[in-house]
């Protein structure tokens, strides 16, 4: 037999160009893909019948949730925001109504000072108006004393001087220094106590300073005087002094007196 002679053999044929089927389908959100039956050049390397890729890709039903996360969050950052521009305008809105607040407070405290020192001065002026008003009359009743029962009192005073002090008399040619008084201001119309301690009391106690015709004179305590006499002007007083001097004109300065009380 010649060795060209042809000899069964005994490996496998190698594919001819047969078709691949493409088969696709979709799993799980990624496209798979299967080749089948694909024809290869025969020095090709042999490759499993079948193969299956997968690929990923976006169904409609993705994008939508995608797009729905993607607003989901915009919308948080928005509120995010807006939450806290709120909280700063919040912020800032009560620290201008602490500011306000304090502002109003010290207004309130300067007008009720201010209304204070009005109301002070107010009571200054009306208390300086009342004192003019109480040394008006005064100088007004000193002036009518003056040309009326003052001048009654002194004339009557002065036509006792040189009559005798008689202790408990009480005239008409003899006195003690409150008898005196006493019958000096019954010509006016005042009714006088009898002794000497309770005239010490009567009608308003003056400065020695400040003294006007018809003003008592007592000599001790308020209350408690052991003698008294009448101012009849000048630094001048008219009183029944002693038994041995009688009624007599003297100055302050010879007896200066403890007090006086005026009740004209």
């Amino acid at each position: 037999m010649s060795p060209n002679a042809l000899i069964p053999s005994h490996r496998k044929p190698r594919r001819s160009a047969s078709s691949r089927a493409l088969r696709a389908g979709v799993t799980g959100g990624f496209l798979t893909l299967a080749v089948t039956g694909a024809s290869l050049p025969a020095n090709a390397v042999e490759k499993p019948v079948s193969e299956t890729q997968e690929m990923p890709t976006i169904t409609t039903a993705l994008a939508t949730s995608a797009a729905k996360s993607a607003d989901a969050a915009q919308q948080v950052a928005f509120d995010y925001e807006r939450q806290a521009l709120q909280d700063n305008a919040l912020s800032e809105a009560a620290k201008s109504a602490e500011k306000h607040k304090a502002a109003a407070v010290k207004k309130a405290k300067a007008e009720a000072e201010a209304k204070k020192k009005a109301a002070e001065a107010r009571r200054a002026k009306e208390a300086a108006q009342a004192r003019a008003s109480r040394s008006a009359d005064r100088t007004s009743l000193s002036a009518s004393l003056g040309s009326g029962n003052a001048a009654t009192l002194v004339s009557f005073l002065k036509a006792q001087l040189g009559k005798a002090y008689v202790l408990g008399a009480t005239g008409s040619s003899s006195y003690d220094c409150s008898g005196l008084t006493q019958a000096a201001f019954r010509q006016i119309g005042i009714d006088l106590p009898r002794v000497s301690q309770d005239q010490s009391t009567q009608g308003t106690q003056v400065g020695l300073d400040n003294l006007q015709v018809g003003d008592i004179l007592y000599w001790g305590s308020a209350g408690s005087a052991y003698h008294v006499a009448v101012y009849v002007g000048d630094g001048k007083f008219i009183g029944a002094q002693n038994p041995s001097t009688g009624i007599v004109e003297r100055p302050l300065s010879y007896d200066m007196p403890t007090g006086a009380v005026r009740v004209l």
